[in-house]
């Protein structure tokens, strides 16, 4: 058997002889980058098409790349089923009681037979125990169910986040961005949103991009207060009261108002933030195979979630550098009613703009369904890959077939050959058209390593082993009355600790004198106002602190480091010899923007320390400033000694691992493929040599009968005709004889030649397998190089020189408390 534990092809199973019926040696080998041109896998009920969509999904957490899996029927739920040691207890908890009725056995025997039947199928697919715990190692697997208790939840309406910078400047992806995350929303509610036509869809797609031009992230209560107070007085050229009157509007606020409201409803507001990045890799870096189980939902909720998590990844992808190899694969697998021909649902959007799009960031779609009738086959001609089952119904046939001429471009493609074949389809046994292959293949699926127990319930959910995933904590938000919420304008102002030197040390105690008005300062000292976050509550109080911002450029030739980094620190004031220590500061990340010279109406201030109103002070304090840059503020970046890069200045170690899972993989497949155009030169010589020897085999054998078939017919003629053609032997019947007897002896020596040119063809084929074997045993090599994904990282401090340090401010910061 092939060797298919190589990092860079999936094993789908074996070639299966359809006119023969049975199954071949050579396996489907399936290249993992091939596809980033996205797969289909089509097929009724009982042909297989779960079990084949479970096996790649396992091939892809082999190789180690992420999968995000959409599952509207709770299959998918089995690949947490995974028992390396295949005993029978494992089994136990998952196996069908029905079943063991129905067979007369007991539940622990059935299971036990279920073990049994594992344990054989694998080991006849070349699989065990062992590859199962390979599986194990390589991801983390959680199943999900948003808006139901059973597995982990998904918070999918805590909050609209705006989205980040990279995406909000591309102005399509942005545009995108809003109109889908309107459309979904508006679905959830009854509300068919058309962009261009729907009051409702355009006023939420308005206050949506307001909010987010702002970098404001908005959550359902504060998009309900916006809707009866919107932060726009006019849309287009019309006044917002003529385009849609305050009283139609709380009608929409009162909807959406109602569904916070719902007892049903708090699920949606707890678990896990919808992130693709969370769902795609843990906080150690480690891929993760994510499934979203969504059986329990309703039609609408499926809708509305299946686009808000289409619309997340899609915003992920938009963020993810191009490449050429797979860098995670998106799986649904049941697409009817989400991909429709003609009707537009929320979905269609991102997944048409999905389809499109994702090859070049390396997201491998695959689309799995039992209604090929009532898929968008123009969308689905942008698949490369179609893996065709057991077909119901002539019609699904007919469309399966315009499907695949369209996806082939119509070149070089049998429509009544490929017909007749899908009609001779069984169960597992699947037609495979590849753009990246020249011929189109019938394979058997291989066994699946997890096991397949069919749709999980509610309570098995509850209780999968794999389910590890600590959710963060969330706070519900509560209903509220919809004509008394308004929005905290203090959100779109936000000061973020990033990193602190000591503990606060507050120079005032909170007991201290406050006074209604600001201090009297001289006019020497720049002060500025730092704004409140939604942590300050109650009547503001400031606090006075001293405040250094400078832009810091860090440079290293040696690590290829160029960096300019923004250093805002404030640090407290003391009374004494020792004013300022800027190592008790605390360094911010903030828009210098939100920086007031004013202070909020209403606000009581700290007294400060007599050495803050010195303005000789602070250009002293500019100048430890610099040297505290210089000496304690530093770049720390991670490097990989294998891949010789460096992190990049805003990048954590998980992230950095992540980037390096994926250069593994690309390097691998470029190194590869180098490696295999080397050495196809001389497999081809090789090939075209073995094809010449076959046939001169096939010729001398094919010569070798005929002369002997004509020896023996020409003696037999001649000595029939000696005997029984006349009464006696004549000098013409013995001249025959003797013909005929020269004849069979130079048939006899023509059978040497076909010695000779069997041991020509084994000569050369001896010689071909060695070839291979040595690229082989090379590729490992490859293989192996690449899969160190645990690298010990090294750590790298780059510091700034005193040239590349430029002050842009010194002064009093007040601080609120």
């Amino acid at each position: 058997m092939q060797d298919f534990e190589k990092l860079g092809v999936f094993y789908l199973g074996k070639e299966y002889n359809l006119d023969e019926g049975k199954l071949e040696e050579d396996l489907i080998l399936y290249k993992s980058k091939d596809l980033t041109t996205h797969a289909v896998i089509i097929g009724m009920t009982g042909s297989g098409k779960t079990g084949l969509g479970i096996g790649i999904i396992e091939e892809a957490a082999l190789d180690n790349i992420p999968v995000i899996a959409i599952d509207p029927k709770g299959d998918l739920g089995n690949l947490a089923l995974t028992f390396p040691k295949l005993q029978g207890q494992d089994f136990r908890p998952w196996i069908n009681l029905n079943e063991a009725s129905n067979l007369g056995v007991t539940p622990d025997e059935y299971a036990e037979s279920q073990a049994q039947l594992w344990r054989d199928k694998l080991s006849e697919w070349g699989q065990d125990g062992e590859r199962i715990q390979k599986l194990h190692d390589a991801v983390d697997i959680t199943v999900y169910t948003p808006g139901g208790s059973s597995g982990p939840g998904v918070s999918a309406l805590q909050s609209f986040n705006a989205p980040p910078a990279t995406l909000q400047n591309d102005k399509d992806a942005y545009r995108d961005r809003i109109h889908i995350t309107a459309t979904s929303l508006l679905s959830l509610i009854g509300i068919e949103g058309d962009p261009f036509t729907s009051r409702e869809h355009i006023l939420l797609a308005n206050i949506l991009e307001n909010s987010w031009n702002l970098g404001k992230n908005l959550g359902l209560p504060e998009l309900i207060a916006a809707i009866q107070s919107p932060p726009m007085s006019q849309v287009g050229v019309m006044d917002m009261e003529s385009f849609f009157p305050a009283k139609e509007r709380f009608q929409l606020a009162m909807l959406l108002n109602n569904l916070l409201a719902s007892p049903g409803f708090k699920v949606w507001m707890e678990g896990e933030p919808l992130d693709a990045n969370r769902f795609l890799y843990n906080q150690a870096g480690k891929p993760r195979v994510s499934i979203f189980s969504i059986a329990h939902l309703s039609d609408k909720e499926r809708m509305f979630f299946v686009t808000m998590l289409l619309n997340e990844v899609l915003s992920w992808m938009r963020s993810q550098p191009g490449t050429g190899s797979l860098r995670a694969i998106l799986y649904m697998d049941e697409l009817f009613g989400y991909l429709p021909p003609t009707a537009n649902p929320p979905s269609k959007t991102p997944l048409l703009t999905l389809l499109k799009q994702a090859r070049a960031y390396g997201l491998g779609l695959v689309l799995s369904t039992q209604n090929p009738v009532d898929l968008d086959y123009k969308a689905l001609s942008n698949a490369g890959t179609w893996f065709i089952g057991r077909l119901q119904t002539d019609q699904d046939k007919e469309r399966v077939l315009s499907g695949l001429e369209g996806a082939s471009g119509g070149g070089g493609f049998d429509k009544k050959k490929t017909d007749k074949i899908l009609s001779g389809l069984g169960k597992r046994i699947f037609y495979l058209h590849s753009v990246n292959q020249d011929e189109p293949a019938i394979f058997s699926t291989r066994w699946t390593l997890s096991y397949l127990a069919g749709p999980l319930t509610r309570e098995q959910i509850s209780t999968l082993p794999n389910n590890k995933v600590i959710a963060e904590s969330v706070t519900p938000i509560a209903p509220v009355k919809v004509e008394e919420l308004k929005i905290s304008q203090t959100d779109e102002q936000k000061a973020i600790q990033i990193n602190a030197h000591n503990d606060d040390q507050a120079t005032i105690s909170k007991d201290d004198t406050t006074t209604a008005s600001a201090p009297m300062i001289s006019p020497k000292i720049k002060q500025v106002y730092i704004p409140a976050t939604e942590n300050n509550q109650g009547k503001l109080i400031y606090e006075p602190a001293v405040i250094g911002m400078a832009d810091v450029m860090f440079s290293s030739s040696k690590y290829g480091v160029s960096i300019s980094k923004n250093c805002t620190l404030v640090s407290p004031i003391h009374e004494g010899p020792l004013p300022l220590d800027w190592r008790e500061g605390k360094l911010i990340n903030i828009d210098v923007r939100s920086i007031g010279d004013k202070p909020v109406a209403g606000a009581t201030y700290m007294n400060y320390p007599s050495a803050a109103a010195n303005a000789g002070n602070y250009d002293k304090w500019e100048k430890l400033f610099t040297q505290f840059i210089r000496t304690d503020f530093s770049l720390k970046l991670f490097f990989s000694p294998i891949f010789k890069v460096v992190s990049e200045a805003d990048e954590d170690e998980r992230d950095f691992r992540i980037r390096l899972q994926h250069l593994a993989h690309e390097h691998r497949d470029d190194e590869i493929e180098i490696l295999k155009s080397k050495y196809k030169p001389k497999i081809d010589v090789l090939e075209n040599r073995q094809r010449r020897a076959k046939q001169a085999v096939e010729n001398q054998s094919s010569m070798a009968t005929q002369k002997k078939m004509e020896a023996a017919v020409s003696a037999g003629t001649a000595i029939l005709g000696a005997f029984f053609g006349r009464k006696s032997i004549s000098a013409t019947s013995i001249s025959r004889v003797g013909t005929a007897v020269r004849s069979t002896g130079r048939a006899m020596k023509s059978g040497e030649g076909i010695a000779q040119s069997q041991e020509t063809l084994e000569s050369v084929e001896m010689q071909l397998q060695e070839l291979l074997n040595e690229l082989e045993q090379k590729v490992d090599e490859l293989s192996a190089k690449f899969s160190n994904l645990d690298e010990k990282l090294e750590e790298v401090d780059v510091r700034a020189a005193s040239g590349n340090i430029t002050v842009h401010f010194v002064g009093l910061a007040w601080t609120p408390r």
